[in-house]
């Protein structure tokens, strides 16, 4: 097999395969990357409108034979994969198949190449594990996930870093925050608070729980603007935090979208108490070492996340 090449960046203009291609990430990267000069192969289960602008593949990476995918990525010269894949998986069946195997059959399939394409994964701050307020999550933090989707999520970032210490793939892993902007997903907090907002209205008011919790956003569009940074950077074998660096309130938040929704008062009531979460009540990334190695930092504010996390909703 050829040398990999950590060190050799891809040129503008090079093929990259975003895997996960036509959701909220997916589809933001892929943008992102042909602004830059980049040529993107899309690549999902299932293709549509989000992917035109693209050459796209239909598969499941986690099921397709190693083979076929290594063949695909050679055949159209690409030089780096995106894998901004998985989700909000409801078993622990679903989260270890889009998070562990995946991930896997990737590694596998980049082993059979000539010229493996250099590797950025996108991860979660929530493999960190929860931690208490008001500490700052840093790179050098010993994860402890104790969630099942924080802990398959770590799972799959440590077979790419593992991979790339041991000199088989040139990787980089990003942990990013809770996601906002457009097209967040239903599947999280911000998307339903989008969904229950749109079907009320002053006849039927809508009541909305909101936890006690400080959590870092991010608004896709930056997350983006750090992935396409990493496809061009030497660094290989690391974990760089991407998020804003502030710890906001749901409240907030939630008030922010309400404000961008226009509705009035009386169609809306906000409660306190507990709801569901894949990590903890405190996040905040320390996103130093993205700024040092990417040369990045967040630009949107949450108030201009927030709106278009309202005008541009989940399909």
């Amino acid at each position: 097999m050829a040398a990999l090449s950590g060190g050799r960046p891809p040129a503008a203009g090079s093929r990259v395969a975003v895997l996960g291609a036509t959701g909220c990430v997916g589809r933001c990267v892929s943008a992102a990357l042909a602004r830059e000069g980049h040529e993107v192969l899309a690549v999902a289960r299932r293709g549509g409108p989000s992917v035109a602008d693209h050459v796209f593949a239909a598969l499941d990476v986690a099921a397709v034979p190693t083979a076929e995918l290594a063949e695909l990525f050679t055949r159209h010269g690409v030089r780096t994969v995106v894998n901004v894949t998985g989700g909000w998986g409801t078993t622990e069946e679903e989260m270890r198949y889009a998070h562990i195997t995946l991930v896997d059959r990737l590694l596998a399939a980049l082993g059979r190449m000539e010229e493996p394409p250099r590797l950025v994964h996108v991860g979660s701050i929530h493999e960190y594990g929860p931690v208490p307020e008001p500490l700052s999550i840093g790179e050098d933090l010993d994860p402890r996930p104790a969630t099942m989707y924080a802990k398959t999520k770590l799972a799959g970032s440590q077979l790419v870093l593992d991979s790339t210490r041991a000199g088989r793939t040139d990787g980089l892993v990003l942990r990013a925050v809770n996601v906002c902007g457009p097209r967040t997903t239903r599947a999280s907090f911000l998307g339903a608070v989008v969904a229950r907002l749109r079907a009320a209205d002053a006849d039927n008011p809508v009541t909305l729980r909101v936890a006690d919790a400080r959590r870092d956003f991010i608004d896709v569009r930056d997350l983006a603007e750090a992935v396409v940074l990493a496809v061009a950077s030497p660094a290989t074998g690391q974990v760089v935090n991407i998020g804003r660096g502030e710890a906001s309130a749901m409240r907030e938040l939630v008030d922010l979208l309400v404000a961008a929704s226009g509705l009035p008062p009386e169609a809306i009531e906000v409660e306190d108490g507990p709801i569901a979460s894949k990590g903890g009540g405190w996040t905040l990334a320390d996103i130093r070492l993205a700024g040092d190695l990417l040369g990045w930092k967040p630009r949107i504010p949450l108030a201009e996340a927030m709106r278009a996390t309202w005008e541009t909703p989940a399909d």
